[in-house]
């Protein structure tokens, strides 16, 4: 006999056969794990809940990433409901030929944005630099990793929450056929030259798959190649004149959707393009992300811009600098659903 389990995610109730382990939500696909009915006080022990290599969906297919419950990371989330929380990861990579100036900078500069503008509390704010004093700050890849967990862990209805990367991006042979292009695209960590990339399927995964209903995620990325470096299914393609169209790059042998949330990010570029680190907007000797400059200059200007605005807004401030460079920089967004972006606030 059928019995019903409230959803982990979402709080529904659900109708699951007495022996299941295992539900997914069909409103926020959320996994909520269950004790069978025979398992439960005065019957038998329960085992805990089904091996990695066991298929909890016994009446049909399993989805091509299912998502167990994930361990709690090593830096604690903020205990607040409805919080603002935000990673910002720069790295200048010190020392190296292919050294970068302007990375810290962003990082400052979009703290100050979030803290005096948007109303972030200083202490959800998680900074990863160089400079850092702590070792868990510096941006190493597997620091980076954990943050990325921290950032998500206990979504709630109600959070936003912001990531921000200001680097080296590239892009990598695609070798699970899961790009309309060919090719991953990955942020450059401090130490990617001996601990690798973090690609994108990656960072979906870790940061996109988790965000349950009501959450809410913008992702900033200042990085060459990085158009869809958060792996979302929709990409907004704007002419000159401001017009768009979302390309659909869904793959249904691909698990690409959140748990209910939503996700959005402006990239500095498109994946075939490289992103400016300049001091033409300083006029000093100071460097900054021409996207990181160009988004921070926007929001404060107006704070109830559009999508559609504040897109266009930054792509006009950089292209001046883009020419002056000889480069072609267009900043970039893609989404987990298609939207107006003419008539959706950007609310951070």
């Amino acid at each position: 006999m059928a019995r019903r389990e409230r959803c982990s995610g979402c709080g529904i109730n659900m109708l699951v056969s007495p022996e299941a382990r295992v539900v997914r939500c069909s409103e926020c696909h959320t996994l909520t794990n269950l004790v069978p009915m025979n398992a439960r006080p005065g019957r038998t022990r329960y085992n805990g809940p089904p091996r990695m290599h066991e298929n909890p969906y016994e009446n049909g297919p399993s989805p091509q990433h299912p998502q167990y419950p994930q361990p709690r990371p090593s830096l604690s989330p903020v205990p607040i409901y409805g919080r603002k929380r935000a990673l910002l990861c720069g790295v200048n990579y010190h020392g190296k030929s292919y050294k970068l100036k302007g990375s810290i900078n962003d990082v400052k500069s979009m703290k100050y944005l979030l803290v005096e503008t948007l109303g972030f509390p200083n202490d959800s704010i998680l900074m990863l630099t160089e400079n850092e004093r702590e070792p868990s700050k510096i941006p190493t890849k597997q620091n980076i990793r954990k943050a990325l967990k921290w950032l998500v862990y206990g979504c709630q209805p109600g959070d936003s929450l912001v990531f921000h990367f200001s680097g080296h991006g590239t892009r990598q042979k695609d070798y699970n056929h899961d790009e309309v292009d060919g090719f991953d695209e990955a942020l450059c960590p401090l130490d990617h030259e001996t601990e690798g990339n973090i690609i994108d399927d990656e960072i979906n995964d870790t940061i996109v798959k988790p965000l349950t209903r009501g959450t809410t995620l913008h992702a900033i990325i200042d990085a060459c190649y990085s158009g869809t470096v958060l792996d979302l299914p929709f990409v907004c393609r704007m002419n000159k004149e401001g017009r768009y169209m979302w390309e659909d790059q869904r793959n249904p042998l691909f698990y690409k959707r959140t748990s209910g949330g939503l996700a959005f990010c402006f990239s500095a570029c498109d994946d075939h393009q490289t992103s400016a680190d300049t001091t033409a907007f300083t006029g000093t000797n100071v460097r900054t992300g021409a996207m990181t400059y160009s988004f921070v200059q926007a929001i404060q200007n107006e704070r109830r811009l559009t999508y559609g605005h504040l897109l266009n807004a930054m792509r006009y401030t950089i292209g001046d600098v883009s020419k002056a460079h000889g480069a072609s920089q267009e900043p970039q967004l893609t989404s987990s659903d298609k939207f107006d972006i003419y008539s959706k606030p950007v609310v951070l």
